[in-house]
């Protein structure tokens, strides 16, 4: 079920009527949102909510074995055979779904090479959509009892933590002791900043349907299908417009899904803050997919040792972790390559500050030239890195590359007006201060429920009269 259809806006109305309906009864509201989200998840195939309804019964279990291992000993380490046991579960699961075909045909080509070829069986099953973030938010839970930091919850509270339909097809990857808290009471509808909802899903649908899909209809997906076909202004247009395009694609997804989150009573975390104003790489993935960023900090990055062993570690570290988070997104060599160019990317950066700072040297940017000029350079290595990850493989990521070179030329008619004005438009966006969006907000708070649904069934038929016919899915779907 996909957020800008009349299906979605059907389930929600029904949904958010019953919901604040049952807050009251605040268990019945529980096996409520539980039973919507399953239909919600089950609308592609009826088969993955198994999946669901299996997470919600075996790691809150392994969460209470954890539990009281760690009660019966004061050992820092007690409870981590439990663990153990939990993340091989939930791996198994990601890897069975995700991983298997891709490790099998990859071990075919590497036995093919060196004579020792045999067909190996692959699966070939169904992806369940958002299996990552699944898998994610249940690392986080069952982690996070091991810490310490959380008490293992009901398994009527996990399975609403689990399934909460907004987020759970592509995040934000809201974590267990962010979530669970706002279980414990029923949300009060006095409190819902309503206003800041609407803002919220009507800028994700303009920037899903008018920009994202847009780009990818009428250049994006043309350029990476058939680059020969391009001159080498399209090809660069092209590159660029993809990075416009997923930024709007995955950020318009977690826009909404944190206003319909709102609308519920329920606050979820921001996953991006301006991505493409960042300077530096490490400044991007603070802004991008924050969610992600911060999940692979603390439960990778920091858990091999961080920046705590010495500057070779750290860079190992490092890569290591945008490796792993490459291949997160996708099973292929291409997120690899993506995941190490920013891991490389990374400790360059770290390198360079422990050389500036044992040598005294001033932080870069003083003046807003300099400035200007770390945004364009980033902006450049982000861009070049999305090439890897939108191409179907290696090959045609370089292929498409080398367009940029092998078809100098005239501008090619798919460079088109509205294209470049929303390239323009979709990088322009993130510039918006915060004041503007403030009082923006404010205004739309001050309308009431009637023009707020009056401005967005107003918004919903300018999307649907100007883009283009039907909504494509979401890009992080897929993940």
């Amino acid at each position: 079920m996909l957020f800008p259809t009349i299906t979605f806006a059907i389930f929600f109305l029904v949904v958010y009527t019953a919901s604040w309906l049952l807050m009251p009864r605040l268990r019945l509201w529980k096996w409520f949102i539980i039973a919507a989200s399953y239909v919600f998840y089950g609308w592609w195939d009826w088969r993955f909510v198994l999946l669901l309804v299996a997470a919600t019964f075996i790691n809150p279990a392994l969460a209470v074995q954890i539990r009281r291992a760690r009660g019966r000993s004061r050992v820092a380490r007690a409870g981590r055979g439990w663990l153990i046991v939990a993340i091989v579960v939930n791996l198994a699961a990601l890897g069975y779904f995700k991983y298997f075909d891709f490790f099998a045909s990859s071990l075919d080509d590497l036995l093919g090479r060196i004579g020792l070829g045999a067909p190996l069986p692959l699966l070939r099953v169904a992806l369940p959509v958002g299996i990552s973030f699944l898998v994610f938010r249940m690392f986080t839970y069952v982690v996070d009892i091991y810490r310490g930091e959380l008490e293992p919850a009901s398994t009527l509270d996990y399975g609403v933590y689990v399934a909460f339909f907004p987020y759970l097809l592509a995040g934000p990857i809201a974590r267990a002791g962010e979530f669970l808290p706002q279980l414990r009471s029923p949300r009060d509808p006095h409190t819902v900043d309503a206003g800041r909802a609407f803002v919220l899903i009507l800028g994700g649908l303009a920037k899903k349907m008018l920009i994202a899909d847009y780009l990818a209809t009428h250049l994006v997906n043309g350029v990476f299908s058939s680059p020969q076909q391009y001159s080498s202004w399209e090809t660069l247009v092209g590159i660029v417009a993809y990075s416009v395009q997923i930024y709007c694609d995955f950020s318009a997804y977690s826009d909404i899904a944190i206003g319909v989150a709102l609308l519920l009573g329920f606050e979820i975390p921001v996953n991006f803050n301006a991505p493409y104003a960042a300077r530096t790489i490490q400044d991007f993935w603070r802004r991008w997919h924050i969610t992600l960023s911060s999940w692979l900090r603390d439960y990778l990055y920091i858990p091999l040792g961080g920046n705590r062993k010495g500057p070779g570690r750290t860079t190992v570290n490092l890569i290591l972790t945008f490796l792993l988070g490459g291949l997160w997104h996708g099973a292929g060599w291409t997120f690899v390559l993506w995941g190490g160019m920013h891991g490389s990317g990374l400790a360059l950066e770290h390198r360079r500050a422990d050389v500036r700072r044992r040598r005294g040297t001033p932080e870069p940017g003083a003046t807003a030239r300099a400035r200007a000029l770390q945004r364009l350079a980033t902006f450049a290595f982000v861009t070049v890195a999305w090439v890897f990850f939108r191409a179907d493989s290696i090959g045609a990521a370089f292929s498409v590359l080398w367009r940029l070179v092998a078809g100098l030329g005239s501008i090619g008619s798919a460079v088109t007006g509205p294209v470049i004005g929303l390239i323009a438009l979709g990088i322009g966006i993130q510039y918006i201060p915060e004041a503007f969006m403030e009082r923006l907000r404010q205004g739309m708070t001050s309308i009431g429920w009637v023009g707020q649904g009056a401005v967005l069934a107003l918004a919903l038929f300018l999307i649907q009269t100007l883009g283009p016919q039907g909504a494509a899915e979401f890009l992080y779907f897929k993940f």
